[in-house]
């Protein structure tokens, strides 16, 4: 299962956003059952894509995250691509769909 990195504030946010080419940032909340539903769910997936970085932010901890990236819902799941977000699946997810634009994304990115 992939681990990930714990991002507490905006400065460490941009930093990973900054020093990874290719990576994914879960949004989440203490109290929220999707969340914890969720998480290990992306995590095993990311384990077929090494070239991603995981990072993951607690909502409740990092309240700004929401107005950095216009987030409403929890939880949140954001792709970036050379520091610009190229997915964005929120609330439920489908992991299937996840899957399919996931990997769409990381063969062009690997090309």
């Amino acid at each position: 299962m992939r681990e990930y990195t714990d991002l507490n504030t905006l400065a460490q946010v941009d930093d990973f956003i900054a020093n990874h080419s290719l990576l994914l940032i879960f949004i989440s909340r203490t109290g929220c059952s999707i969340c914890h539903g969720l998480l290990p769910q992306v995590q095993e997936l990311l384990d077929n894509y090494p070239e991603i970085q995981m990072g993951h932010v607690n909502a409740d901890h990092l309240e700004a995250i929401a107005g950095r990236f216009s987030i409403f819902a929890v939880p949140v799941v954001l792709l970036f691509v050379d520091g610009k977000e190229y997915l964005r699946e929120a609330r439920i997810v489908h992991m299937d769909l996840f899957k399919e634009k996931l990997s769409k994304i990381y063969e062009g990115y690997l090309k």
